[in-house]
């Protein structure tokens, strides 16, 4: 496959005779171990860093992401998302999966609305 073909409505076209889907899925911020340990926190204090980075507020951790990973490889009608690129946040509003404190954070949709807005920290909202 040619390099210019990697993205995913082109490779979905490339995969569609196999029945095979191409999704590209982002993560929103996230609360990876070198994120807690560069905000000086730990999961179970994650809050903490708010105080450094108030738009951290809208962080998910690692399993966010993979909860959507693993909810479209659990979809029957994958393919309906072939060709897209979606976020963690998307799919979890699609599937209903939440992340570990029982939130749903939509971190694409806040940095668009609210920090490269300029408005001040507040993920009321989009968690």
């Amino acid at each position: 496959m040619a390099e210019e073909n990697l993205d995913p409505d082109s490779l979905a076209h490339e995969l569609a005779p196999y029945s095979c889907a191409a999704v590209a899925v982002t993560p929103g911020w996230m609360r990876s171990e070198i994120m807690l340990n560069h905000m000086g926190v730990r999961e179970e204090n994650w809050r903490d860093a708010l105080a450094k980075e108030p738009h951290f507020a809208i962080s998910e951790t690692p399993r966010y992401v993979g909860r959507a990973i693993a909810a479209l490889a659990a979809d029957p009608d994958v393919a309906r998302w072939s060709g897209q690129s979606v976020s963690s946040g998307q799919l979890a509003r699609a599937y209903g999966f939440r992340d570990l404190d029982g939130s749903q954070p939509d971190c694409w949709r806040y940095m668009v609305e609210v920090q490269d807005a300029g408005k001040p920290a507040n993920a009321a909202g989009y968690r």
